[in-house]
């Protein structure tokens, strides 16, 4: 797989293009992992993006995969100008972003730090053409605190691997355990041989523990303003309607938050990304509306 050295660090990466003779722009998609996630989080996902003509982005965060893993805790600003600097690196100019949990509060950060029409070291920033936010929040309520000091308390205690065997547990519904056994047995094999050190979980910890954008999409909403400078209709927040990690409430509540933004919810729980399209914009649309278009019902 490809590298990239940015930000004092290299980042994995891989580029999936459409396949030839699909109709389509060839726009890109860029996809961001959650907590303990590495790029191979989207395989499920990637093929369904291609073939509706998307040029696909994804990339492991610093702390996991094949990227480096510095030591010192991690925040969803720092995790932003990382993906900043690989857009840059890979010239990637407009782009649709979608992030999923961690990933979802990164995309916020993102989106607050390098907004369409500003700029950031003397450089104009990029265009994101829309924003997709999936199993997040805009800060973890005294629930999620517990559950995740929880989390590092296990982690220390026994392993990081786990911490995640657990996660899995309430990451889905009783009918994906019931029904898509071979999905399932994929998602555990992974969490069996997940190759993350405590320092990285922990600082990867630290972006959800700490992530806060309420206090900057007020002020945003109060001026009239949308985030990230996206247009109206623009930016969705998705969520699983049986989601216990990241309780659907929190989710309402940042959909309420972003000005112009779309509220929308599936069937499943935390994990309910894993094998379906997400996102269809409509071609006729392309720049004007964001199209959700969900391919097929998850559990």
């Amino acid at each position: 797989m490809p590298t990239a050295s940015v930000n004092s660090i290299t980042l994995n990466y891989t580029v999936s293009d459409p396949p030839t003779g699909t109709t389509g722009l060839g726009t890109w998609l860029v996809l961001v992992n959650g907590l303990a996630d590495d790029l191979q989080t989207w395989s499920a996902n990637i093929p369904a993006f291609t073939s509706a003509g998307y040029r696909v982005l994804a990339y492991d965060n610093r702390g996991i995969g094949l990227s480096s893993r510095p030591d010192g805790p991690c925040t969803a600003e720092l995790l932003a100008s990382d993906l900043h600097a690989l857009l840059l690196h890979l010239d990637i100019e407009k782009f649709h972003l979608l992030g999923v949990s961690m990933g979802g509060m990164i995309a916020q950060a993102y989106a607050l730090k390098y907004p369409n029409g500003g700029s950031a070291d003397g450089i104009a920033n990029l265009e994101m053409l829309s924003l997709s936010l999936c199993c997040t929040y805009a800060a973890p309520s005294v629930f999620c605190e517990r559950m995740f000091g929880l989390w590092a308390e296990m982690a220390e205690r026994m392993s990081v691997r786990d911490v995640m065997r657990d996660v899995t547990l309430w990451a889905f519904t009783v009918p994906f355990f019931r029904e898509r056994t071979g999905e399932l047995g994929a998602v555990e094999e992974a969490m069996r041989d997940l190759d993350m050190s405590l320092e990285s979980y922990l600082a990867q910890l630290n972006v959800i523990q700490k992530f806060d954008s309420v206090g900057a999409l007020r002020e945003l909403r109060d001026g009239g303003k949308g985030l990230g400078g996206i247009g109206e209709g623009r930016i969705m927040v998705l969520a699983g309607e049986e989601d216990i990690l990241i309780p659907v409430v929190l989710s309402r509540e940042l959909g309420e938050a972003v000005l112009g933004g779309v509220w929308r919810t599936t069937r499943g729980g935390h994990g309910c990304l894993v094998g379906w399209l997400l996102i269809r914009l409509r071609t006729s649309q392309l720049t004007n509306n964001l199209a959700v278009g969900i391919s097929r019902r998850v559990q």
